[in-house]
């Protein structure tokens, strides 16, 4: 059977209320924008799709052999932005600071996971959370009017000390993500 999964950070609770609360700010503009519900609140490394099951234990092999040579460390979750552009934006995020480490355990991660068949990325990593996607440009200008007051907001810090891999199972009210494996660092 094939799982929709990912691999990715999962993001701790204090840190996904404070993102819910400038969520509900963003909402109240009543753009045409699909919101990620807090609770699903993830730094995605890589996104796998349709994964035989039978291949699951492999892949979580194969990411415990990465994150060995990893020891847990700190990132910042910082400001707001939109991709690609204010004028046209299709993405509005919220930013992570000091990424070069993340860079190194994507870059680890598409190197594994292409030995399973999976294509590389081939656009450049920029390590973010997806807070909602444009459907229309309907009221998105006030609402990225709105954002602006956010650019400079801090949401947090927290250690990294494990990647997860993820199922998302797509339901009428929206995905539904759990995770299959828990992947931690070496420890100090």
């Amino acid at each position: 059977m094939n799982l929709r999964c990912f691999i990715a950070i999962g993001v701790p609770e204090p840190i996904k209320k404070g993102i819910g609360e400038v969520i509900d700010i963003l909402k109240k503009r009543d753009a045409d924008i699909k919101w990620v519900r807090p609770e699903n609140m993830h730094l995605t490394l890589k996104f796998l799709g349709g994964t035989d099951e039978a291949l699951l234990p492999k892949i979580k092999e194969s990411l415990a052999d990465i994150v060995s040579s990893y020891v847990p460390f700190y990132i910042r979750i910082y400001g707001t932005g939109v991709f690609p552009n204010k004028r046209y934006p299709r993405v509005i995020w919220i930013g992570i600071e000091d990424p070069d480490i993340l860079k190194k355990l994507k870059e680890d991660i598409e190197g594994s996971m292409s030995i399973f068949g999976y294509q590389r990325e081939d656009k450049e990593f920029n390590p973010h959370l997806t807070l909602g996607r444009v459907r229309s440009q309907k009221g998105v200008a006030q609402s990225v009017t709105e954002l602006d007051n956010f650019k400079d907001k801090e949401f947090g810090s927290f250690s990294v000390e494990r990647i997860e891999l993820m199922k998302s199972e797509l339901k009428p009210g929206g995905p539904e993500y759990s995770c299959l494996y828990e992947i931690p660092f070496m420890q100090r």
